[in-house]
């Protein structure tokens, strides 16, 4: 258990670095649509290394599940990456990121519309907690401005983890989680492309200097960060620490990513969330801790209703 911690904390920290090496890189002129295709593509080309051997020959395994992966692809990967990414771009890293960990809440509200049953008083708690939170965050009356655009495009971020999460939440003993990893970003990194080649997605790369904390480096510093560490690493010990862990626990820990974030952003880019917006944030991670433990709690009498596949982590 203990191995399995650390390797859970290991997977949340590196997780946490991808919005400060994004941000690095768009700062010298990089847009948001090619730091998310040029993640995708590393990461997926690395990726298909172990993936090959996971499927032992079965590659009927692809075509039996070839919608699963293209959503997870598209919308899990694809477009929750580019929405935060231009998120980003228009926020701090941590205030983006905790935007888009309101996919949790969103989850509970769409339930409670779509089947018109009310949710237990531990959820409600926990949802007003994070409604709450996020008022905090966006400190509408405070010295802080809040670019609108980019709250939307966080808003949006969390509708597509969201998804990624009901998506991710059909049981599949078919599809080993590093293939589906694997695909989903080949996928995800085909869209990208195809969206650049058309003209629909802005694509701008820069070869000048980034700035890292006090560090002046090459171009390559970052993205092979973002490639290697916050991706490839990324996933992997995600997906050891759930094979550890369970998937329930390692997806209460997979929350610190937040406060990682945060800490990340703070050392690399000087970025820190004012006072009243890291209370905020404390209140939408409070929040969705309870309502993760409302659904945990229900879950000890159908636990295979709720065990959500938290084996594969999801990419901000």
């Amino acid at each position: 258990m203990a191995s399995g911690l650390g390797v859970a904390l290991f997977s949340s920290a590196v997780f946490g670095l991808s919005g400060s090496f994004a941000k690095a890189l768009m700062e010298t002129g990089w847009t948001p649509g090619a730091a998310v295709t040029a993640r995708l593509t590393g990461a997926a080309l690395i990726l298909v290394v172990p993936a090959i051997p996971a499927l032992r020959g079965r590659w009927h395994r692809l075509k039996d599940n070839w919608i699963t992966i293209a959503l997870f692809g598209f919308i899990g990967i694809a477009a929750c990456q580019l929405f935060y990414f231009n998120a980003v771009a228009r926020l701090s890293v941590g205030v983006a990121l905790l935007l888009e960990y309101l996919a949790p809440v969103l989850i509970v509200l769409w339930l409670w519309v779509a089947s018109g049953k009310r949710p237990r008083p531990l959820t409600i708690a926990g949802t007003l907690l994070s409604l709450g939170g996020l008022v905090l965050v966006l400190d509408l009356t405070g010295a802080v401005k809040i670019d609108v655009i980019g709250v939307m495009w966080g808003v949006a971020a969390a509708v597509c983890l969201a998804i990624y999460f009901f998506i991710t939440a059909k049981e599949n003993d078919t599809l080993p989680p590093i293939v589906l990893a694997s695909g989903g970003l080949m996928v995800g990194a085909v869209v990208m492309w195809l969206a650049a080649a058309t003209g629909l997605l802005p694509m701008a790369f820069s070869t000048a200097d980034t700035t890292l904390g006090t560090w002046i480096t090459p171009w390559w510093v970052p993205l092979a960060g973002l490639v290697v560490l916050a991706t490839v690493l990324a996933y992997v010990s995600g997906i050891m620490a759930a094979r550890a862990l369970g998937s329930k626990v390692a997806s209460f820990v997979s929350l610190t990513e937040v406060l990682f974030a945060v800490i990340w952003a703070w050392l690399l880019l000087g970025e820190l969330p004012g006072p009243i917006q890291l209370v905020g944030g404390i209140l939408i991670v409070g929040g969705v801790v309870l309502v993760r433990f409302d659904e945990l709690r229900n879950a000890a009498a159908t636990p295979a209703a709720l065990d959500h596949a938290n084996d594969v982590e999801p990419v901000p």
